[in-house]
């Protein structure tokens, strides 16, 4: 399960810039999660053939004219629930396992015996709020406030799936599965944003012969259904055998 989830946490964060990079972007009309929605309810109509067809037209620039978008909205839905999911996810695994900053030492109030024990003293608070200084600003100490990204959460709770030493104490199986869960359900939806991922998806209306659709896609292939049980093909175009 921890390799598992690392993986899914290192997709995000190196995935995080290509889903800036296509929030810009103009939709893929052959990508499994974008383009194969409006497939998929066209391979929904009566007559599938003529369905497709009206689908190509839909997306003829001459026909509907220019219309600029200044982001896509899927990819930045996606960015905000990932993001939002991680930094949750962030916050509840430090609030049960991460330790309190070290508070530093207050300077000594009173007289020392002798000056021997006022420089042992003073020697050991400059030590104790050395100490401090560096556990508040440990870089394996996740911050409740200020700069809190989807990169960072994926980062630091890798970190913490694998053991990292850190000013915590190590995850237990229930913060292990939590962390999973999420992890998961991030990468998909980073994975389904960008096209990187093979999927298949199946429709209720059935074929003409009673058999059952099935719709692959996804990974940059371009989209094909297909009858499990006749052998009949769809692609974008239309019936292809």
């Amino acid at each position: 399960m921890t390799t598992t989830t690392t993986h899914h946490l290192r997709t995000i964060a190196t995935r995080w810039t290509d889903l800036r990079d296509a929030l810009g972007a103009p939709a893929q009309i052959g990508a499994f999660g974008l383009g194969l929605r409006g497939y998929l309810a066209a391979l929904e109509e009566p007559d599938l053939e003529e369905a497709a067809a009206r689908r190509a037209l839909e997306r003829d620039p001459a026909q509907i004219g220019e219309r600029p978008v200044p982001i896509r909205l899927a990819v930045y839905d996606t960015m905000r629930l990932v993001e939002a999911g991680l930094v949750e996810c962030a916050d509840q695994i430090a609030h049960s396992s991460q330790h309190p900053v070290m508070q530093p030492m207050a300077p000594h109030i009173g007289f020392h015996a002798t000056e021997r024990a006022r420089k042992i003293a003073e020697a050991d608070r400059q030590r104790r709020n050395a100490l401090a200084a560096a556990d508040a600003t440990d870089p394996q100490r996740w911050r409740f406030t200020g700069y809190r990204t989807a990169t960072l959460a994926a980062l630091w709770l890798c970190a913490r799936v694998e053991g990292i030493r850190g000013p915590q104490r190590p995850l237990d199986e229930q913060q292990l599965r939590y962390v999973a869960r999420v992890a998961q359900g991030a990468a998909e939806r980073v994975e389904r944003a960008l096209d990187i991922a093979a999927s298949k998806a199946g429709l209720e209306r059935p074929c003409e012969c009673g058999g059952r659709i099935e719709v692959h896609g996804g990974a940059g292939a371009i989209p094909v259904a297909h009858c499990t049980s006749c052998g009949r093909i769809w692609t974008e175009q239309g019936l292809a055998a």
